[in-house]
């Protein structure tokens, strides 16, 4: 049942992005585009989102845990540090370069394009390449105790 609800949500969000023209990378630049032919279309689609969630979590959270699972699993971390603006910094590039991030990426990825092909694998190398890096890393930790 969790990975029908799974699948199910996934298919509810793919028809939203596509109805939405989030796939559509010339959609996505055109609201991007404040200083020429700006289209707000985006932000609508934004505003949206954003009710449905405020509303949504108010709901659910009032319940004692989820229909699927045992607890909640909300972040708690509310640090800023150099990895959250880094990755910001680089999805918002990538985002405004490209016209498309992950999740509709992975939707045009049926319309059989091949640059949007080569956006999912380049996606998907970075994100190796960031837990690469993440790994190979010293941690702060072991940093401190080594300058002790």
């Amino acid at each position: 049942m969790k990975a029908f609800s799974f699948f199910a949500l996934g298919v509810v969000f793919a028809l939203g992005l596509g109805i939405s023209g989030m796939t559509q990378p010339l959609k996505v630049l055109g609201f991007l585009d404040v200083a020429g032919a700006w289209d707000p279309a985006l932000m609508f689609v934004m505003v949206g989102a954003i009710a449905v969630t405020f509303i949504g979590y108010r709901l659910v959270l009032k319940r004692p845990s989820p229909l699927l699972g045992a607890r909640f699993e909300i972040p708690t971390r509310r640090s800023i540090d150099g990895q959250l603006i880094a990755g910001g910094a680089l999805f918002g590039l990538g985002w405004g370069m490209a016209g498309f991030c992950p999740g509709p990426a992975i939707v045009a990825l049926a319309g059989g394009s091949v640059e949007v092909a080569l956006f999912v694998l380049a996606m998907f190398v970075g994100f190796i390449a960031k837990d690469l890096a993440i790994k190979t890393r010293p941690s702060v930790e072991s940093n401190a105790a080594a300058n002790g």
